[in-house]
């Protein structure tokens, strides 16, 4: 058995190699496989519910991301398609389509008039809060947590994320 002086190179290389040892172990630990097959499903079951939600509006998943979002507050272009991690190409043209159906307009940002925001119109709030209330399959099962478990819950995601936290609840 070779032994190293710690802080030497060699006891160094010797720690980095352990740990990344013990990551890899954690990545394929039983546990973490199950978690990342059940943050996976959840993830498809939404997707699936918000495509059935869409669909009785007459859009597309993708319009009523973007329809969702911009209920929120008004947006350029460019901020959409990094929320959506997609092309700026793409959402102009999902943006163009939503203000052909009078859901979406585009203004002038007033703190920068060369810069147009994507702003819903009063139809299509009225649209992103009817998908809102349509999407059961996060909203039920989330109900039967406590505030603290679903702040909890917020927390881990925020923290997987590389998000801060707020500093209060």
């Amino acid at each position: 058995m070779v032994t190293h002086k710690p802080g030497t190179p060699d006891s160094q290389a010797a720690d980095s190699q352990a740990a990344e040892s013990r990551a890899a172990a954690s990545r394929t630990d039983p546990l973490t496989l199950e978690v990342v097959e059940l943050i996976g499903s959840v993830v498809a079951r939404y997707y699936e519910e918000y495509e059935i939600a869409a669909g009785k509006h007459a859009l597309t998943g993708a319009q009523a991301r973007v329809l969702g979002l911009l209920s929120l507050e008004p947006m350029p272009m460019r901020r959409i398609a990094q929320k959506l991690k997609c092309e700026p190409s793409n959402v102009t043209g999902i943006v163009d389509r939503l203000e052909a159906r009078g859901l979406v307009e585009r203004r002038p940002d007033p703190a920068d008039r060369r810069v147009k925001l994507a702003a819903p119109t009063e139809e299509g709030l009225v649209t992103a809060r009817s998908l809102r209330e349509s999407l059961d399959f996060a909203r039920e099962p989330l109900a039967e947590l406590s505030r603290a478990e679903r702040i909890s819950l917020r927390g881990l995601l925020r923290r997987m994320l590389g998000q801060d936290a707020p500093a209060a609840p």
